[in-house]
């Protein structure tokens, strides 16, 4: 049987396990180790034996966000695919399995993956306060501030650190990275608009507080300490995320009940 005719196999073990070829020497065909240990399938003329384990359906997974958490912490330029390999425990064999371009075609995922994430709490929060436009803000800004805590003040914004080494990055990645902030910056935005905003008002306001997000994200890094958050959120509910005419709404009241 030549190599050919195996390039894309997929072979089904009695127990109904699916094993995806990836290299093959002499008479062994050799699975790279994306399974919970390598799998070696003998050819003979008749039978096909299958030895080993079921495949760990994660480890494309465990490639992503390792790759997600380094180029939050550390940025892309200075995260090597070596790095990432060794601390997903991806084998190098199965990673060029899953990522045949390697490090751009990770980043993407990764860059997908987080902007899906980011999304999904923007969502919830919104959900939680429709209508309320000041309490979304404080939100937000609290989230995002318990995060850094969260992460011993090691994780920056992913679209933020790959936008300040666009020079690095290929076409594919930077529009990636900017339809993050359109997609994640249109959902707050979204928000306004229910509360009573004009939509250039929506907008205007959406972008302001999806930079000051970013920007307190930098500071926090710095200082070691949340207190950037509490202070935007006290300045934007007082000024540009107030309801329209009515600046510093219910502000007092609502800081002393935190």
């Amino acid at each position: 049987m030549s190599c050919s005719n195996l390039g894309a196999m997929r072979i089904a073990a009695h127990n109904f396990w699916v094993y995806d070829f990836i290299g093959w020497h002499g008479t062994h065909l050799y699975y790279g180790d994306r399974h919970s240990m390598a799998i070696t399938i003998v050819v003979s003329s008749q039978v096909w034996y299958v030895y080993g384990m079921p495949r760990k359906t994660d480890a494309r997974a465990r490639a992503i966000a390792t790759a997600e958490r380094l180029f939050r912490i550390q940025g892309y330029t200075a995260t090597g695919l070596n790095q990432i390999i060794e601390e997903s425990g991806s084998p190098k064999g199965s990673f060029y399995f899953h990522f045949p371009r390697g490090k751009a075609q990770l980043a993407e995922e990764a860059i997908d993956h987080y902007v899906a994430s980011r999304i999904a709490v923007l969502r919830k929060i919104s959900a939680n306060t429709a209508g309320d436009a000041l309490n979304f803000v404080q939100q937000i800004f609290d989230t995002f501030a318990a995060e850094m805590v969260a992460s011993d003040f090691q994780y920056g914004c992913l679209m933020q650190n790959l936008a300040n080494e666009l020079p690095a990055l290929d076409a594919d990645l930077t529009k990636r990275v900017a339809r993050g902030f359109v997609d994640s910056t249109e959902i707050v935005a979204e928000h306004f608009r229910g509360c009573g905003f004009a939509s250039a008002r929506a907008s205007s306001t959406a972008a302001a507080l999806v930079a000051a997000v970013e920007g307190a994200r930098t500071i926090a890094r710095l200082e070691r300490t949340p207190a950037i958050f509490e202070a935007l959120a006290d300045v934007s509910v007082q000024g540009w995320a107030a309801p329209e005419g009515r600046p510093g709404f219910e502000v007092s009241s609502r800081r002393r009940r935190r």
